[in-house]
């Protein structure tokens, strides 16, 4: 069957109330920016054929990052209120004349796939939204405060995103309200029953929360490491001689030094104890099983590929670093003078926060390769948090 199904994905708001110094749908749930998860949904599904990101003129740069690895179209820029930032998604899809369209907020990371289905389908009959019944008592109060009645809680719905329209009656309804001055409409389903048009509702998902507040962040993040069950802990080791130089290379920090280091790319003894930890957690081989030191590619190398490329393994397995640990020994050069700036320059590889990584340092106490001044040694520890699947 062709595929003949939009989804615009609105996210041009400023998302003031969750606090933080970005627009909610760039901050990160775990690793992953909102917006990032928001558009996979539908441009992993296989009945979307477009993705129309609508995001704010300034946020190219944040929207570069959160989209990166999806199939998208350009994204169109967005205006001072929901309903015109989805005028001009469709608009911007006009030219591809789809049959349904469906449109998501951006600040709803958590819609399935199922949900997404579920909503073509219903477009199949008509304009459709989805909807939960209200399980909380629900009173109309007055602006002093004081209920004035309480409602049938039977009759009434929480509606969700995404919502799903045949496109040209959206996109012709839109054009409409658009050409009254009727900029008022907080949601598609509003427009569209102002416009003529019935309006059914399907099934919605207690799950597909709408994050508005810090308060819906937290929950979210807790939701987020519940589902991430399985705790794991590897363990890393590596050892470089010294030889003629002027400089080592530690936990990614460059270091002068009477001395330089020989062995596998830039003898990064920090980070690849890191990247064996988080291998190890993984129980997926080890530095060497993926960066063969005979492999010329990897001579001179800068190993931050190897830590980056260790963390992205284990967020293709649904899962996220939790904790970073290095200790390094040696007699030299002094580590303490750049620790901060080993452990900044780890997280940023990692893409976890500082408080995250842990640097520490020791000697041998003049005993064994590293008391002679023959060489440096690195331990690491990694925990990392996996999806529980059953053995």
């Amino acid at each position: 069957m062709t595929k003949n199904v939009a989804a615009v994905v609105v996210a041009g708001g400023r998302g003031l109330r969750a606090g933080g110094d970005l627009p909610k749908q760039y901050r990160n749930l775990g690793n992953v920016p909102v917006l990032h998860q928001s558009l996979a949904i539908f441009a992993g599904h296989d009945e979307i054929r477009w993705v129309q990101p609508v995001i704010h003129r300034d946020d190219g740069a944040l929207y570069a990052e959160a989209a990166k690895g999806l199939s998208l179209l350009p994204p169109a820029f967005g205006g001072a209120t929901r309903q015109a930032s989805v005028r001009a998604g469709l608009e911007a899809l006009a030219d591809k004349r789809p049959a349904i369209v469906l449109v998501h907020d951006a600040a709803r990371p958590f819609c399935s796939p199922a949900l997404v289905s579920r909503a073509i389908v219903a477009a199949a009959e008509g304009a459709a939204i989805p909807g939960v019944a209200m399980t909380d008592t629900i009173k109309e109060v007055d602006a002093g405060g004081h209920v004035v009645r309480t409602l049938d809680r039977t009759a009434l719905r929480g509606v969700q995103t995404p919502q799903a329209f045949g496109f040209d009656a959206l996109l012709a309804a839109h054009r409409k309200a658009h050409a009254a001055g009727r900029e008022d409409f907080t949601d598609d389903a509003a427009l569209a029953e102002w416009a003529g048009m019935t309006v059914g509702v399907f099934a919605g998902e207690a799950g597909n929360v709408k994050l508005t507040t810090s308060d819906d962040f937290a929950a979210a993040e807790a939701r987020e490491l519940a589902a991430l069950g399985d705790v794991r802990t590897g363990n890393g080791y590596d050892v470089h001689q010294f030889v003629a130089g002027d400089h080592v290379w530690i936990g990614g920090v460059r270091i002068a030094h009477d001395h330089g280091v020989t062995g596998h790319s830039d003898a990064d003894v920090g980070l690849h104890a890191l990247v064996d930890a988080i291998l190890g957690a993984l129980a997926d081989g080890d530095i060497g099983s993926h960066f063969p030191p005979s492999d010329p590619q990897w001579k001179g190398a800068s190993s931050d590929r190897f830590l980056r490329f260790a963390v992205e393994r284990v967020q293709k397995r649904g899962g996220r670093v939790g904790h970073l640990d290095l200790t390094v020994v040696c007699e030299a050069p002094k580590i303490g003078p750049h620790r901060d700036a080993m452990r900044a320059r780890i997280a940023e590889i990692a893409g976890i926060s500082i408080d995250r990584v842990g640097v520490k340092a020791t000697t041998s106490e003049t005993l064994g390769f590293t008391g002679r001044r023959e060489g440096i040694a690195a331990m690491a520890t990694a925990t990392i948090r996996l999806p529980w699947s059953a053995p």
